[in-house]
């Protein structure tokens, strides 16, 4: 019997899905490309905006932290008034707030300006998945969501490009001006486009639940923050991330108790949400540790030029795209479980191949490398989604997409704090005593060993990843069987 406040399937018109995909997709690479300009734009804002390196870099901090404390919360809330309305309401957000951003005369308004900027892309980037599941049938899930990995490496590799041409042409206001016409395009595709389903009854929005879990993970995130600058044996690490586990212990107590809680216990119930949920945090964690050190190996140890660097850092995002593409229409036709874990196996193979950079590798050699972790990330991200969603009851399609999405980019930060402090532990490890300067200033040798422990230890992630999503393919295939 279909509870009152879904949409009943046949009533979705399918007809309308790649208008409803060109909506979403158009909000996903807005949001990408954002996030990606911002960055080579961080020794530009330093000097125009007479500031310093460590302030500077809270107009990225700020944006993240925003980002991934709110998507849930949003995407609960979908559920209760309508994805669309949502929607909208987050193009208009980030359009307003990068409009406001442009317009900043000192660096404080400008990170002001972008936690509401970061408010907006939050709403736009929690409920694309959901949107697009509601939008396509079911046997075509799988190449919706590869899609949504195309549009992403695309946004990914032309930010940093779309970032240099602004910055050598026009002044850095720019960075922000060139998202007003979009934004304002995308608003009108939404309201056009967007299938509008209201959900019917009363619901009840879990503000305990909401404020403990956003509290928790903003802790998380400002501990690993200080943790990679100031060590995470610093007493001040200690206190926030201990505040992390308390709140994170009074959330799952209050989603337990709550009628209607923001996150549904029972969700967990179900092996393949669960299991496919942990399995893409692990890996992006692995990604998100990994990818950030290549930069300082192209031009510390390998003494390539900026341009180069750019160039050869988009190998990752554009593997990711052409193969997030085939895999996610395969497994509408095989299964997903087959195709994530041989996303798995490609991913650990490219950590392995990875971990064995040195400075005398070629941009061949580290082409050859490094293209097997996009595609590896590629064949398993597209899949992996379309079964999260897949298994999401349909009137909690918007809070699942926004924990998806979460956890994305949470494990995207864990990735970068914990995997870049075994890089930098195990350099001054290698390189012995007396390093003044931080692990970049150490031998050469030192650098490439710990860049070779960080592979390793995102090797020995993709493992555990892999063996959790094996136990599950058993479970499923014996479950089949019964």
């Amino acid at each position: 019997m279909q509870p009152e406040n879904i949409p009943n399937v046949e009533t979705v018109d399918y007809r309308r899905k790649w208008h409803a995909m060109a909506a979403v997709g158009t909000g996903v690479f807005l949001a990408t490309v954002d996030s990606s300009i911002i960055n080579v734009s961080l020794p530009t804002l330093v000097r125009a905006l007479h500031t310093e390196f460590a302030v500077v870099q809270w107009v990225v901090l700020a944006y993240l932290l925003t980002i991934t404390t709110t998507m849930a919360s949003i995407g609960r809330l979908s559920d209760m008034v309508g994805k669309k309305s949502i929607y909208m309401i987050g193009f208009i957000i980030f359009t307003f707030g990068s409009a406001l951003c442009g317009l900043s005369p000192s660096v404080k308004w400008l990170i002001g300006f972008r936690v509401l900027q970061a408010t907006g892309a939050a709403m736009i980037i929690a409920l694309g998945a959901a949107i697009v599941t509601e939008a396509f049938p079911p046997i075509e899930r799988g190449k919706a969501m590869g899609m949504i990995g195309s549009i992403v490496s695309i946004g990914i590799v032309m930010g940093p490009a779309l970032g240099g041409v602004i910055l050598s042409t026009l002044s850095w206001r720019w960075i922000f001006y060139v998202n007003l016409p979009v934004g304002i395009v995308g608003a009108l595709m939404v309201q056009r486009n967007l299938p509008n389903f209201k959900p019917n009854g009363r619901q009840r929005f879990d503000i305990w639940g909401t404020l403990s879990l956003c509290s928790s993970i903003s802790f998380l995130l400002i501990g690993l923050t200080l943790g990679q600058r100031q060590g995470f044996f610093h007493p001040l690490v200690y206190l926030l991330l201990g505040l992390w586990l308390i709140l994170l212990a009074l959330f799952i107590f209050i989603e337990h108790k709550t009628a209607e809680p923001i996150i549904n216990p029972k969700l967990f119930h179900n092996i393949i949400f669960s299991v496919n949920l942990t399995t893409g945090f692990i890996s992006f964690v692995g990604l998100g540790g990994t990818v950030i050190l290549l930069p300082f190996y192209l031009e510390n140890i390998l003494g390539f030029p900026s341009m180069q660097v750019g160039l050869l850092m988009g190998i990752v995002p554009v593997m990711l795209g052409v193969t997030s593409l085939f895999a996610g229409a395969l497994s509408d036709r095989v299964g997903s479980r087959k195709i994530t874990m041989t996303g798995l196996v490609v991913l650990l193979f490219g950590f392995l191949a990875a971990s064995t950079l040195d400075q005398h590798t070629t941009v061949l050699g580290y082409a050859m490398r490094i293209f097997a972790v996009g595609a590896g990330m590629g064949i398993f991200m597209a899949p992996n989604n379309s079964a999260i969603m897949g298994a999401a009851p349909r009137h909690q399609l918007g809070i699942v997409s926004g924990m998806m999405a979460q956890s994305r980019t949470l494990g995207q930060t864990v990735g970068v704090a914990l995997i870049g402090a075994i890089w930098a532990g195990r350099t001054i490890f290698y390189a012995g005593a007396g390093i003044s300067g931080g692990a970049t200033q150490a031998p050469i040798g030192s650098q490439i060993a710990g860049l070779h422990d960080a592979f390793r230890t995102a090797a020995v992630l993709t493992v555990i990843a892999l063996l959790l999503s094996l136990k599950a393919y058993i479970q499923e295939t014996i479950k089949d069987s019964e």
